[in-house]
Order: C-alpha cells, then sequence, then structure tokens
C-alpha cells in the first residue's frame, strides 16, 4: 500500500463513488460473461441500496487522488461474504484489490467465500494468489443458494471460493 494511501470505511454520501468504481470496472465483464448476466448500468443505485440495507458493509482505498478502489463484506450466518470488489480501470495493477482483500479478510475470523463468474480466470486467479481454494464444482451450487441471491442463470455460470482465516 502506497505510504499516503489508507483504507477507511466507505461513507454514505459516497455511494455515487462506489457506483462509478463499480461500473467502470465491471467492463473487465461485458464481453465475458453471459450476455443475458449483463445489465447497463451493471450495477444501477437501487441494487447498491438494496446491498447496503442487506448488510453489505464496503471499504474504500483512498489515495490523494480519491477513491479508487471499493470491497465489500457481509455477515451472513456462518461466514463473511466478499461483495463487489472492484478498482478503477486506471488504478488496476496497482495492489489496490489485494490491499483491500487483504484487509478484510485480517478483519474475520471466520471462514469468508466470494463468488464470481467461473468464465472471469483473472478474479479467480487474483483470489487464488491471496490463498482461497476453488469449492469443488458438486458443491458449488448449494452454497450459492444459501448464502447468496442471484438468479438461476447466474447460479449456472459462478464459482466460489472459500478463504479460511483459521488455518491462513
Amino acid at each position: 500500500m502506497h505510504p499516503s494511501a489508507s483504507i477507511r470505511r466507505c461513507r454514505d454520501e459516497e455511494r455515487v463513488i462506489i457506483l462509478q468504481i463499480c461500473n467502470q470496472a465491471a467492463e473487465a465483464y461485458r464481453h465475458t460473461i453471459p450476455r443475458d448476466c449483463w445489465k447497463e448500468p451493471y450495477m444501477p443505485q437501487d441494487e447498491l441500496d438494496q446491498e447496503i440495507a442487506n448488510g453489505v458493509r464496503f471499504w474504500g482505498y483512498e489515495s490523494e487522488q480519491g477513491l479508487s478502489g471499493a470491497m465489500g463484506i457481509q455477515a451472513v450466518r456462518d461466514v463473511d461474504l466478499i461483495r463487489h470488489a472492484y478498482v478503477l480501470p486506471a488504478s488496476q495493477q496497482r495492489g489496490i484489490g489485494s490491499a483491500l482483500l487483504r484487509f478484510l479478510c485480517g478483519r474475520s475470523s471466520r471462514p469468508i467465500l466470494v463468488d464470481t463468474w467461473a468464465v472471469a480466470t483473472w478474479a479467480i486467479d487474483f483470489y487464488r494468489r491471496h490463498g482461497f481454494t476453488l469449492v469443488p464444482p458438486d458443491q458449488t451450487p448449494a452454497l450459492l443458494r444459501s448464502y447468496w441471491t442471484i438468479s438461476q442463470r447466474q447460479l449456472e455460470t459462478s464459482v466460489v471460493l472459500v478463504f479460511d482465516a483459521i488455518f491462513a
């Protein structure tokens, strides 16, 4: 992490900035995920508001240029879920996503799950480099149904990775 940067809880008035980060970074998925799963914008305002109402707490990476990355964490029963992990395209490949992920994993004492698109190999590789393990395909649908509220189509095209802080 850059010496002048910090990771902090995002403020309510920063929802517009969180949306900009999510939607600009999500462009990487536009031509990768199934066409029927893409929407414009990728995350609309009402969806972000609902995620926050459902307990997703967003943390941001702030430098002199402002927020350049955001990542959510959500406690669901016996696990924590990493939600909406995005870095502005111009700020990618600078360790911002890694810093956010390490920060959130370091704050949890419970197993952490993350879901992503099965075709997003760059995202899967990112989580694996940070100690996450791909859940076997036969266990993935049950986890997705249990911890996320997603469409059947997204369930069919997603993977789940797990990070168990107890064993890390």
